[in-house]
């Protein structure tokens, strides 16, 4: 009996830690995947990481060797970045973009391109078009912005450009005046000269010459519907 009892008290025993021994051996396996999984999602982060600095690293290798051009910000004011130009001739600098950019979504492609040139009176071949916009084309999308635009005349002015470019002639033929602006007595864009007074008060000096000639054009519609008013009252009387 005492044997038998004895018997069970060791089977027992042998019971326990065997389950004991697997329950230890289940946790150790989830501490495993546990640290499996961790270092899993450590290398995809360090992966990702990796890539996004490669990219970084390639794309600044590729602006200190000229490939590319630093990415600008998609508003940009031209009156302060190109201060060489008057308020009145960045206008019809942009008067002339608009007139020319028949998709109206802000940009002049090749086709349009070829229109100015045609309606300017100094056609270009195709190889040449492409040529005109690559000259100042800072993003690589083969189509002239209006800062890109502008460009064309601030390299012409500062004489950038070659006598054969094809963006040399463009300007040339816009006919963008300053000869209003009673610089030194320029009679054309290309022989204008800074003015004397500073950025600023220009500035507002060319603000209050368009309020003063609004105020001027809203006289003489006055004066023109007060003498229309007069003609038709004498007529029917």
């Amino acid at each position: 009996m005492a044997s038998e009892e004895l018997a069970q008290k060791l089977q027992r025993r042998l019971q326990l830690e065997e389950s004991g021994a697997a329950a230890e051996g289940e946790a150790e396996a989830v501490k495993d995947a546990a640290a499996a999984g961790e270092v899993e999602e450590r290398s995809c982060l360090t992966a990702s990481a990796g890539a996004e600095l490669s990219a970084k690293l390639c794309r600044r290798q590729d602006i200190n060797e000229g490939a590319a051009q630093p990415r600008r910000a998609a508003v940009f004011n031209p009156y302060t970045e190109f201060k060489e130009f008057s308020r009145r001739q960045i206008k019809d600098m942009e008067r002339m973009f608009r007139l020319y950019d028949s998709g109206r979504d802000g940009y002049i492609d090749l086709m349009e391109l070829k229109l100015m040139m045609e309606k300017l009176g100094a056609p270009q071949t195709h190889l040449g078009l492409k040529n005109m916009i690559k000259e100042v084309d800072e993003d690589f999308d083969g189509k002239l912005s209006f800062r890109e635009f502008l460009l064309i005349f601030h390299k012409a002015a500062a004489g950038e450009l070659e006598e054969d470019s094809g963006l040399l002639t463009l300007a040339k033929l816009s006919e963008i005046d300053v000869s209003i602006e009673g610089v030194k007595g320029a009679k054309n864009f290309f022989e204008a000269k800074a003015q004397a007074l500073s950025s600023a008060s220009k500035f507002e000096a060319e603000i209050k010459a368009e309020q003063d000639e609004r105020k001027r054009e809203e006289e003489e519609r006055k004066h023109r519907r007060a003498a229309f008013r007069e003609l038709k009252s004498a007529f029917t009387q």
